[in-house]
């Protein structure tokens, strides 16, 4: 279980916006599991966009959501626009999971409450490359870092989603 001390922050206290452009309140996420992952279109970590979305059909019915965002800050992996990414999401992979807009690691919010224990009162963490991972409870309290490497469908993130 997450701790978080009284004056940090919740994922909840968030919002931003979709690929469309379209506000996104992160409050209405209460009372479900959330994986965070930065996205992007051209890495070798992109096919793990399958099983992102293998993961979110197997699992949204037990109130789990995933947020990507996209992100051009490792190699430069997401050059495209947001109607580039959202087509290149959608007939590739089949995503229906929400897709927010593209982000910097160092400027987005959300991505400073991630990866600051002073923010999110649980952990530090670096974000490396594209296709990191970040586990949130159903308070908004983040619980666990997970890089690149971990696969969608690894057992720490699917026991984790079913209680184990």
């Amino acid at each position: 279980m997450a701790f978080t001390s009284s004056n940090t922050k919740s994922l909840h206290e968030f919002k931003s916006k979709t690929l469309e452009g379209k506000e996104f309140n992160f409050a209405d996420l209460k009372g479900k599991k959330v994986l965070i992952v930065n996205t992007a279109s051209e890495c070798g970590y992109t096919p793990q966009y399958k099983d992102l979305q293998a993961l979110y059909e197997k699992y949204n019915s037990k109130n789990f959501v995933i947020i990507g965002f996209p992100c051009n800050d490792f190699g430069g992996q997401e050059p495209g626009t947001e109607t580039e990414i959202k087509s290149f999401c959608t007939k590739n992979y089949g995503v229906t999971f929400q897709m927010m807009e593209k982000v910097s690691i160092a400027t987005s919010p959300i991505y400073q409450w991630l990866t600051h224990k002073t923010e999110n009162g649980v952990l530090d963490a670096t974000v490396k490359w594209n296709f990191n991972k970040f586990l949130i409870d159903e308070k908004g309290h983040l619980v666990k870092y997970l890089p690149s490497s971990v696969k969608p469908m690894d057992t720490e993130i699917t026991n984790w989603i079913e209680g184990k």
